[in-house]
């Protein structure tokens, strides 16, 4: 009934349109701007919705194809598609931004910041993300990767706290230098392509590309996503941008924002350069098993609470990567599964410990202490927030690590393995970080405050609560999801050339691998 529907553009335009009519909203009419942004955003929920009831999932690889044009002497369209691992990043979106929306209520001091500005750039931010994910034109997504970085920016710099100058400026830089690196390779891939950006044209001419030109081609695309995602060592700006950045937009700029690295290197690098990713994949394997540890480490010395959540990101991400270039459809749902789980748990981890920053004016470990006697709720949902982020089986983070690290073991035994001390390490720094916040002996400075006598508020109650239900509604029961992202990781793991392995059963009927 909807197949023609042309959900992506209306979804992509509908936020940029919502921008708009916010930003022009009086700076003294604050309440309204946020209700406007809610509103706008929850309209984009709906659609998303239909959209995804609307997806076949034994259909054709690309739904939901759009096509208008743009730069024709350049072969450039604005085209959309969009495949089960775009869907699922597609209703992450929609589902963050609504709950971010309102968990900044009070993020914006009207003395001095203009709160339809702030409200204008999440919805322009929105507008961004959804396009960079619907994208098929792959000109199209390079200019979606490069504008993204505008509305952060400025969300950092103008609303953030700390060195959120130096932090908006790094962002910025770091993304920039990978953009051009990537830029570089889109015209290389237009030139050696036959003219075209069209992804599914060019997926099927990169064959004919020489080889080491194809591997020139492949690291140009995988350095910037790398950047982006980020891996090690590419992940510096994160922990700085997190820490400076507003709570709710520091968990979309986790959350979302950093998937496009992780989705740009499944669905550009792996299907536009097949034998440039086996060529790179030991190196981007023990790269993501560095990543794991040494970001695991570094969040467990942290004293800084939004830094110690981005540094857990970058562990996270050192899943997903071994995940994608494992080479197996387990490996490779796993790692889509994990970007969303990651967006969920990540998202809910950051929103309340800006909740506790909030109260306490600071957001340091050691100016806490005790404060699960004040605010007894709100700690409860700090912990199960932490337990979703350490993959507690019954959380869906854990069936997505638990799919990343089966099908990894099956082709990679040894990446699996120290992978897994990821794990213990994840235990390490998410119980430290609640039992110095929340627990032991009261800190007396917090009983001073009146902020730290108000328990979770109704509002707070409405933005937490429909990311808990979802953690454990997936951490039971993820077939929904999986079954939108097994076909199309099934069709990247075919373009790459790489299948599953199949296990053997030796003489008396025992298996082996």
């Amino acid at each position: 009934m909807f197949a023609d529907f042309p959900f992506l553009s209306i979804l992509t335009l509908l936020p940029l349109v919502g921008a708009a009519v916010v930003a022009f909203i009086p700076r003294s009419k604050a309440q309204l701007a946020k209700l406007v942004a809610l509103g706008w955003s929850l309209v984009v929920l709906v659609l998303s919705v239909f959209m995804w009831a609307a997806f076949t999932i034994d259909g054709d690889r690309f739904q939901f194809r759009e096509s208008y044009t743009w730069i024709p002497a350049w072969g450039a369209n604005f085209t959309f598609a969009a495949d089960g691992i775009a869907l699922v990043m597609l209703m992450l979106i929609a589902i963050l931004f609504p709950v971010v929306i309102l968990a900044s209520w009070n993020d914006v001091d009207q003395s001095t910041r203009s709160a339809p500005a702030y409200f204008a750039l999440l919805l322009s931010f929105e507008f961004t993300m959804i396009g960079v994910f619907a994208a098929a034109d792959v000109f199209l997504f390079y200019v979606f990767f490069e504008i993204m970085l505008i509305p952060m920016y400025f969300i950092i710099g103008s609303f953030g706290s700390g060195q959120k100058q130096y932090a908006a400026v790094k962002f910025f830089l770091y993304s920039l230098v990978g953009g051009l690196f990537m830029l570089a390779s889109v015209i290389g891939l237009w030139v050696l392509g036959g003219h075209t950006f069209d992804f599914t044209e060019l997926a099927k001419s990169t064959a004919a590309i020489d080889q080491n030109t194809a591997r020139w081609l492949f690291l140009g695309f995988f350095v910037a996503f790398a950047i982006k995602a980020p891996f090690f060592p590419f992940h510096t700006w994160l922990p700085d941008s997190g820490g400076a950045a507003p709570a709710g937009a520091a968990a979309l700029l986790v959350g979302v924002m950093d998937k496009v690295g992780t989705f740009g290197i499944l669905r550009y690098c792996l299907s536009l350069f097949p034998e440039a990713s086996r060529w790179f994949a030991p190196t981007a394997m023990i790269l993501a098993v560095i990543g794991i540890i040494y970001a695991a480490l570094l969040a467990v010395g942290q004293n800084d609470l939004k830094r110690l959540v981005s540094y857990t990101s970058i562990a996270h991400f050192g899943f997903i990567g071994i995940g994608i270039f494992a080479f197996t459809t387990q490996a490779g749902t796993g790692a889509v599964l994990y970007m969303v789980n990651h967006g969920l748990a990540t998202g809910l981890l950051f929103i309340v410990v800006g909740m506790f920053v909030a109260r306490r004016g600071s957001s340091l470990v050691s100016d806490f202490g005790g404060a699960g006697k004040l605010v007894p709720v709100l700690a409860g949902v700090l912990f199960f927030a932490g337990l979703a982020s350490l993959a507690l089986p019954g959380t869906a983070p854990f069936v997505s690590e638990f799919l990343v690290l089966i099908g990894t073991f099956s082709t990679n035994k040894g990446y699996a393995v120290v992978a897994t001390i990821g794990i213990v390490l994840a235990a390490a720094y998410v119980l430290w970080m609640i039992q110095r916040t929340t627990q032991g002996t009261l800190n007396p400075a917090l009983a001073e405050l009146p902020a730290m006598s108000k328990d979770i508020t109704l509002r707070e109650k409405a933005v937490v609560a429909p990311l808990i239900v979802l953690l454990l509604v997936l951490g039971f029961y993820p077939k929904p999801v999986i079954d939108v992202i097994n076909p199309a990781v099934q069709a990247t793991m075919q373009d790459v050339g790489a299948k599953d392995p199949v296990p053997t059963v030796e003489a008396g009927g025992k298996v082996g691998g």
